[in-house]
Parts: C-alpha cells; sequence; structure tokens
C-alpha cells in the first residue's frame, strides 16, 4: 500500500493527530471570546452564562426540551410565534444530556453547542484539507472561529450542532461514503430548515456520479480497449492548487459496482427524511397540510421572497445620513459574501461545496424577516471562506496567525459588545 493509499483511509486517531492544530487553534479563539464575554458581563452587572443559554432562540429551544411542541405567543398585532418552528433534534439532544447527567435543559444546551462547535471544526477542517490541503484545513477552521458573530458556536443554539453534521456529511459525499453523508443529512434536517441545503447537495453529488458512470459505460461501449473502469467519484473534485498535500487522494479509491450505486441510492433515500419528516409533522400537527410549516413561519413574519425585503430595507437606511453609513455596510457586505461565492466557482470548488453553500446563501440572504439574523444565518455556510483559507494558507505561516489573531481579538471584543447589547433574535 502506498503513502498516498494509507492517507486514504487514516485512522481515527491519525485524523485527530491530522486536524490537532486547527481544533487547538479554534478552541483558544472560543476561550477567548467567552473570556471577553465574561469580563464584559460581568462589567455591566450581567449574566454571561444566562446570554448564552437563557435569552433569545435558546428559550424557545429548552421550552421544546420541557414542555414538548404547542407552546406560542400571541402578539397585540395578531402574529402568532409558535415553537413549532424550531426543528427538533436540539431540545431532544437537550432532554437527553439532563435525563442522564443532573443538568438542566440550558445546561443540556451549552453542552451540546460546545461539543458540536468542535465537532463542526472538525469537520470543516476535514473538509478543506480534502480539497486544498492541511494548513488551507487550519486556516479554514480559524476563520470559522473568528467570524464576528462567532459566539453564537458557543451559545445553546442550533447552528454549532447543524454546521457539524453539514461538514460531515459533505465530507463523507467527498470520499464516496454515501449511507453516512444521507444519514448525516437526515440529522442536518431535523436541525434546522437549511437542512434542505445539505440533501441538495447529497443528490446533486449523487446525479453527478451517476451521470459520469453512464458517460464512462458508453465510452467503454464505444472502445472497450482504451476506455477506463467508471470510478465512483464524488462530483466536482479537483487536484489540489496548494503545496500542502491533502489527507487523501481526490482520485477514487476503487471503481463503482453494484453495490456502491446501491449504497449512493441509499443514501438518496436517507437524505430528505429528516426535513421532510418533520415539516409533514408539523402540517398534521397544525391540521393545514404539508405547508403548515410556512404557516407557522408566516406567524413570525418569516418567509422566502428573493430578497425583496430585505432590499428595501438596505434602501431605508439612506434616508438619512448615519443610518446611510449601515446601509453601505450591508451592500458591502452582501457583495463580499457573493464575491466570496463567485471565487469559489472560479477555483472549482467541488459540487457538492457549491450547491450547499448556494443554498445557505440564497435561503439566508433572501429571508423576509430578521434581518439582523443573516450573519448568523450565514455561519454554516462555511465553503464561503475556503477563498481566503487558500490565500492566507499561501505566504509564511507565521504571517497569517499574525493576522487571524489580531482577528480573533476584535471578533472577541465584538461578540461580548453584541451579547451584552442587541444580540441575535
Amino acid at each position: 500500500m502506498t503513502d498516498l493509499e494509507t492517507r486514504a483511509a487514516p485512522s481515527r486517531a491519525g485524523a485527530l493527530r491530522r486536524a490537532a492544530p486547527a481544533l487547538a487553534g479554534y478552541a483558544a479563539v472560543r476561550a477567548l471570546g467567552l473570556l471577553a464575554l465574561f469580563l464584559w458581563s460581568e462589567a455591566r452587572d450581567k449574566s454571561a452564562y444566562t446570554l448564552l443559554t437563557a435569552r433569545w432562540d435558546a428559550l424557545w429551544y429548552t421550552r421544546v426540551a420541557e414542555l414538548g411542541y404547542g407552546y406560542e405567543v400571541r402578539l397585540a398585532n395578531g402574529d402568532v410565534h409558535s415553537n413549532l418552528a424550531f426543528f427538533p433534534l436540539l431540545p431532544w439532544l437537550e432532554r437527553l444530556v439532563a435525563a442522564v447527567a443532573p443538568l438542566s435543559y440550558a445546561d443540556g444546551g451549552f453542552l451540546v453547542s460546545l461539543v458540536s462547535s468542535l465537532a463542526a471544526a472538525w469537520g470543516i477542517f476535514a473538509v478543506a484539507d480534502r480539497v486544498y490541503g492541511r494548513r488551507a484545513g487550519v486556516c479554514a477552521v480559524l476563520l470559522w472561529a473568528v467570524l464576528p458573530v462567532g459566539i453564537v458556536q458557543s451559545m445553546a443554539y442550533s447552528e454549532s450542532l447543524f454546521t457539524a453534521l453539514a461538514a460531515w456529511s459533505l465530507y463523507a459525499v467527498l470520499t464516496g461514503r454515501w449511507v453516512t453523508a444521507g444519514t448525516l443529512a437526515l440529522f442536518a434536517g431535523l436541525t434546522r430548515p437549511v437542512g434542505l441545503a445539505v440533501v441538495a447537495a447529497v443528490w446533486v453529488a449523487a446525479l453527478a456520479s451517476f451521470a459520469g458512470e453512464r458517460r464512462a459505460a458508453g465510452a467503454d461501449a464505444r472502445d472497450p480497449q482504451d476506455a477506463p473502469d467508471a470510478p465512483d467519484t464524488p462530483a466536482g473534485q479537483e487536484v489540489p492548487a496548494v503545496p500542502d498535500t491533502p489527507a487523501g487522494p481526490v482520485t477514487p479509491e476503487a471503481p463503482a459496482g453494484s453495490g456502491t450505486r446501491f449504497r449512493r441510492l441509499l443514501g438518496m433515500v436517507l437524505a430528505p427524511l429528516g426535513t421532510a419528516g418533520y415539516v409533514l409533522w408539523v402540517g398534521h400537527h397544525t391540521g393545514k397540510g404539508p405547508l403548515g410549516y410556512l404557516d407557522v413561519q408566516a406567524g413570525w413574519r418569516n418567509g422566502f421572497d428573493g430578497g425583496w425585503a430585505f432590499a428595501r430595507f438596505v434602501a431605508d437606511k439612506f434616508t438619512s445620513f448615519p443610518a446611510a453609513l449601515a446601509g453601505v455596510g450591508l451592500i458591502i457586505g452582501v457583495a463580499s459574501v457573493v464575491w466570496l461565492y463567485v471565487t469559489g466557482v472560479r477555483q472549482r470548488q467541488p459540487l457538492p461545496l457549491l450547491v450547499y453553500t448556494g443554498v445557505v446563501t440564497a435561503l439566508a440572504l433572501c429571508a423576509s424577516s430578521y434581518f439582523g439574523s443573516k450573519p448568523r444565518l450565514l455561519l454554516p455556510a462555511f465553503p464561503l471562506l475556503l477563498p481566503l483559507a487558500r490565500a492566507l494558507a499561501a505566504p509564511r505561516i507565521r504571517r497569517s496567525m499574525a493576522v487571524l489573531g489580531g482577528v480573533a481579538v476584535a471578533s472577541a471584543v465584538y461578540g461580548a459588545f453584541w451579547l451584552n447589547g442587541s444580540g441575535p433574535p
């Protein structure tokens, strides 16, 4: 077995050792963020732990864990905020933690988020390492950690849990583990509505693999002497473009056979079951049929309008001078997101990553409400960071770490200021 083949199927211990620098750096950044939050909150006579576990959406998740579904708040304007809007996996895990340990549901949510954030960091590293090499993987994880709203990764929210499931599902797709990819997509679909993005990535990659096999079979029929075996290549992979060697080859490990095709089909079947199952259950529970979940979201004044409401929100900022600065910042932010996605396309990111990122970004930017939440909703779109990770991986690593260190300090201060102020909805 060659050295390259050995790296294609590393042991768990070997994979953990390879990811150790990224995980250590991630833990350090998150510890810095939590320290800044606790110091800032102490100075303002607030409880940092309450901000992390018992405010905003975290309260809704713990109520689902404690009371189940059916709780709602009716506002004076007629809106109905129902806890059916919150997908069940995080509350289930909170309830599980509280059942096996002397912890509250809020404690369970905090613990799940801490563990999930590390799992997400490892998954992001695994994906970036697979495609662009180890140094890019480390940089991708640190970039995700130092995002201005990175403190959400440590809150009793579902972002970290979802990102962990999504990242590892994408890694499973890239390595041809279709049943694993479908199973993780199923659980991602039980975590957040944007689980549709993971389902789309699994399906598009699987269909592309089937199409590739058909083309290879046709070529083999035309010239059986020269045509190579049809591989089970996850769609859209490319040879790494940085000097560092990726964790495993991007070429197939074995020719596709009937067993592989069956596993691919099984992964496709499993992937949408989480999202579809919960949405259909909500429709049955509310008596409004398959579209019942959309009615629940409408009660929160949330929907999908192609970004029209967000565009009007940005335009309204230009009615006064101070607000116009915020409007300019929003335009720059959206343009940056679009530029990063286009750059990923030009750099030929693997197709599953492009599909996943495109759906997450579209759902985040084109939602019709909670405009202040859009940076948080973009947290799972970690492939957007890969072009920046590649750029940071190219020069001297000390220079890159110095840049990331400075951004980490700024992110920690901003996170403490943000949670002690408006915070995430």
